[in-house]
């Protein structure tokens, strides 16, 4: 319990170094080169898929693999520093500085009137195309992304975490990054990519759906408009692709009282998305601070539930380590 509260303090106040290689980065050219090497057999759709299966048990199994053995082997040399590595690797895992930092690049630009540059630091966070966005378009991305990247990238990592460590919360990010990659619906990953689409889904059912009642809490505690974020995720919480995207979406946009969704732009194809959320009040560059407020005390709620969750199951097992 003390190595993840040192791995969740590490990463509000640090973030992501540059100068520190990610663990991502390392799922990502294990992603890259094992794809490469498996659509060397891929001679129809079929194969894609199976292949496409084999790829996503690959890099989410040996993901978690080495990050066990790490941990064991750094724990044999000194077991302190096997519960360093293990607080390292959690800092590593989540995102809640990062999220605020790249996140308020955006904001900053807009403070100056800098459209173009706040549409290139939003194209770091996004995966729509940003060269054309107003200012209003921008904060509506800005804001939808923080509340995404509010479960994706610290409420489900967290849950993972606490359920089997460092090791399951790495090979989290591995399915993570696999949808990322690979989970697209275009010609190119239609089938390949379908497997790593699905786990990503599936393994998001549960995070997505407590992220959205932590994030009513935090709303709450905010003083922001609780019940209407209930009411808008009872309302909208399937007006999205994704299964899972537009409970925090939906409990961001309530609690603003602000309209999110409809049509964005990816690699020259216009998507149109459902609308999240009523339009209550225009959207205003406050709302990304908002936004972020809203991350971290979600954050932090969902530390707490979970504490005390792994607190209460460890002294009915028989003790706490």
């Amino acid at each position: 319990m003390l190595t993840i509260v040192m791995g969740y303090f590490a990463d509000l106040i640090w973030g992501d170094p540059y100068w520190i290689p990610h663990p991502i980065r390392f799922i990502g050219m294990g992603i890259k080169n094992t794809e490469n090497f498996l659509r060397k057999f891929c001679k129809n759709s079929n194969d894609e898929k199976l292949l496409g299966i084999l790829l996503t048990l690959i890099i989410v199994s040996c993901s978690y693999l080495i990050t066990f053995l790490l941990i064991k082997i750094a724990g044999w040399i000194n077991p302190y520093f096997g519960h360093f590595l293990e607080a390292f690797l959690i800092f590593q895992i989540l995102a809640s500085k990062s999220l605020d930092t790249e996140s308020r690049k955006v904001l900053n630009q807009l403070k100056k009137g800098d459209l173009k540059e706040s549409r290139k630091y939003l194209s770091y966070i996004v995966g729509r195309e940003t060269n054309e966005l107003n200012e209003d378009e921008i904060i509506r991305a800005t804001v939808e992304t923080i509340a995404e990247n509010a479960s994706d990238g610290i409420i489900a990592p967290l849950f993972f975490i606490f359920i089997g460590g460092a090791p399951l919360g790495i090979a989290y990010k591995a399915v993570n990054t696999l949808d990322s990659m690979v989970g697209y619906k275009n010609e190119k990953y239609l089938y390949f990519g379908w497997a790593s689409a699905k786990f990503d889904d599936l393994i998001n059912y549960i995070p997505a759906r407590l992220t959205a009642l932590f994030m009513v809490i935090a709303s709450f505690l905010r003083g922001y408009d609780w019940k209407n974020s209930i009411r808008i995720i009872k309302r909208d919480r399937k007006n999205h692709k994704s299964p899972n995207c537009a409970y925090p979406e939906s409990a961001v946009a309530g609690a603003l009282r602000i309209q999110i969704g409809g049509t964005n732009t990816y690699f020259g194809k216009k998507v149109y998305k459902p609308t999240i959320g009523d339009s209550l009040r225009a959207l205003e560059r406050e709302d990304i601070d908002k936004s972020i407020k809203i991350m971290y005390t979600t954050s932090a709620v969902a530390m707490i539930v979970f504490l005390i969750i792994k607190f209460i199951l460890l002294l009915l097992l028989g003790g706490v380590r």
